[in-house]
């Protein structure tokens, strides 16, 4: 059988991209291929549950239109399907003179972005937040959260009514283009597709080499570890607490986050990871760490930030320092207030120059799509995400 369509990859682009393909095209036939025996099972399972406003974006970057599209589309999807969220809101803290001025353009490119913000200052933000300390703040009203985990069952469900076929556990191994079709394979199984897509996040780059696109990145993987607050705590905030991101760099610092259960959690940090898909601390992967080590790009990269990698690499190391950030702008917390709770691996595309790539990147050919680079807001983005991957692979009517 030929199928119409192919998606590799079970997380919630590559779910949202086969849900809107199925929607433009009632009938179509469609398998779905991920390696993990369950969907969602790498970042859109371990991420913080965050429906992003759009506020940090660079101005007409793919992450600015579709983040703001998607946060909409997010909160109508689960007001449809039953599926619990809140918004709850988002403060980005100032803790310093610096850091004022770094959030007044923030504040501007949030305008730019369509963005409606309040500034708090620092009186405003006691009577907003009692346990929060700052100089002043950014209310962002319409920031939620969620548990993208139940979306992706969600989608499933629907596109299984639809008539997709999903395949669970299946590691592609060949994927080769032809004039007619794309022919892939795992182990002694093979499929043929007019049309593939492939959202393959963590392994993108391999599978992009894989299917002989040619590309000038790598797949860095950058551990997200999180705590969570003992159950007393859980009522410490109303909103989510963020501080004043550095500009120059993709992650948003340790934030407390409200979850959708009830709870709290703290982080995430950003370390180098030695395994691409291995959560444990100190987990090592050979072939993932080869890759890393290895690579240029890396290097040039820590080169270029070797203060900011040993500053987070301490806060791994340390319960201490990394109780410390979260003292900056929350200073009533301690140490017996962090508990455990699941690290998250964020698949980070760093150029062969050592550059990061902060936006969303498709590749595409006559008959393959790759999403090769899809960061945050890549969750809240996802159903704008496979609304413009369908129409970019969309075979004729």
């Amino acid at each position: 059988m030929v199928f119409d369509y192919c998606v590799i990859g079970g997380g919630i682009v590559g779910l949202a991209s086969a849900a809107k393909i199925l929607e433009a095209r009632p009938g179509a036939s469609l398998l779905l291929v991920e390696k993990e025996a369950r969907l969602a099972a790498h970042q859109t399972g371990h991420n913080s549950g965050v429906i992003h406003a759009g506020i940090y974006y660079q101005p007409g970057s793919l992450k600015a239109t579709l983040c703001r599209a998607g946060a909409e589309m997010t909160m109508a999807f689960c007001a449809a399907h039953d599926i619990a969220y809140k918004q709850c809101g988002k403060l980005i803290v100032a803790t310093s003179t610096d850091e004022l001025g770094r959030m007044a353009a923030l504040y501007e490119r949030a305008v730019t972005n369509g963005l409606t913000l309040t500034r708090l200052d620092r009186a405003e933000l006691k009577r907003a937040e009692p346990a929060i300390s700052g100089m002043g703040a950014l209310l962002s009203p319409k920031t939620g959260i969620v548990d993208y985990s139940q979306i992706c069952e969600k989608l499933g469900e629907i596109i299984r009514a639809a008539g997709a076929d999903i395949q669970l556990s299946t590691g592609i191994d060949r994927i080769m283009e032809t004039a007619s079709a794309v022919e892939i394979g795992s182990g002694d199984q093979s499929w043929s597709a007019r049309r593939l897509i492939v959202c393959g996040g963590l392994q993108a780059d391999r599978l992009a080499r894989l299917a002989g696109i040619d590309i000038d990145f790598r797949v860095v993987p950058f551990r997200g570890e999180y705590y969570r607050l003992k159950p007393e705590k859980s009522g410490i905030i109303k909103h989510l607490i963020y501080p004043v991101p550095d500009p120059d760099l993709p992650f948003l610092g340790i934030h407390l986050t409200r979850m959708i259960d009830g709870s709290v959690t703290v982080g995430p940090n950003a370390v180098v990871g030695l395994a691409r898909e291995k959560y444990a601390k100190f987990s090592v992967d050979a072939r993932d760490a080869l890759d890393t080590v290895a690579f240029g790009g890396f290097w040039r990269l820590v080169a270029g930030n070797t203060k900011h990698a040993l500053h987070e690499l301490y806060g791994s190391i340390s319960k201490g320092g990394y109780l410390k950030e979260c003292q900056k702008y929350c200073p009533s917390l301690e140490r017996d207030d962090l508990l455990p709770y699941p690290a998250g691996i964020r698949a980070q595309v760093v150029t062969n120059k050592g550059g990061i790539v902060h936006d969303f990147l498709l590749k595409q050919t006559n008959r393959m799509l790759h999403v090769c680079n899809a960061p945050s807001p890549a969750a809240t983005s996802a159903l704008p995400i496979g609304a413009m991957i369908a129409d970019k692979i969309m075979l004729p009517a």
